[in-house]
């Protein structure tokens, strides 16, 4: 299966498939079963493109619109696959009030990428999330959970070079 989502390929294996469905076939009776067969999902898959939302869907008679609306009001779950470095900044009260939406601005503007999107080649993918626990640093950044705090905008390319 190979589709497109936002410029990336969604390339699903024929094992990757089974393995869903055998999960499937095994949580959909349960009562709430949603959450654990979208978890399951990610963690076969790295994420949930629409073409795994829509098998989950078929799989267990849930409309495709409430698999959305789970898999988009949930942090836990990414729509985009992660790259080698994942870049959260924090957008929690502290942080931005002390300038993490200037940090979020420059993360884009260096990576040519927008919030929730990866780099065309592999590299890096960029999230905002609400609070890290980090409020003494504000504003923090990381880089696959490394904490950068304290931050301006100026800091952030000396910080992705360390990754390039």
């Amino acid at each position: 299966m190979a589709a497109t989502n936002q410029g990336v390929a969604f390339h699903g294996t024929p094992k990757q498939e089974a393995e869903l469905k055998q999960a499937i076939a095994e949580l959909k009776d349960t009562k709430g079963a949603l959450m654990p067969i979208m978890q399951k999902a990610q963690e076969i898959y790295g994420y949930l493109p629409i073409e795994v939302q829509t098998m989950i869907s078929n799989e267990t008679g849930i409309p495709l619109e409430k698999i959305y609306g789970v898999s988009t009001f949930y942090s836990q779950f990414a729509l985009q696959p992660k790259r080698k470095y994942q870049i959260s900044v924090c957008l929690g009260t502290a942080c931005y009030v002390k300038g993490s939406a200037a940090i979020l601005g420059k993360l884009e503007e260096l990576l040519g990428i927008s919030n929730g999107e990866c780099t065309p080649d592999g590299r890096f993918s960029l999230d905002s999330c609400r609070c890290v626990g980090a409020c003494g640093l504000a504003p923090v950044m990381m880089v696959n959970g490394e904490v950068y705090g304290r931050l301006v905008p100026d800091d952030v390319p000396a910080i992705l070079a360390k990754y390039q």
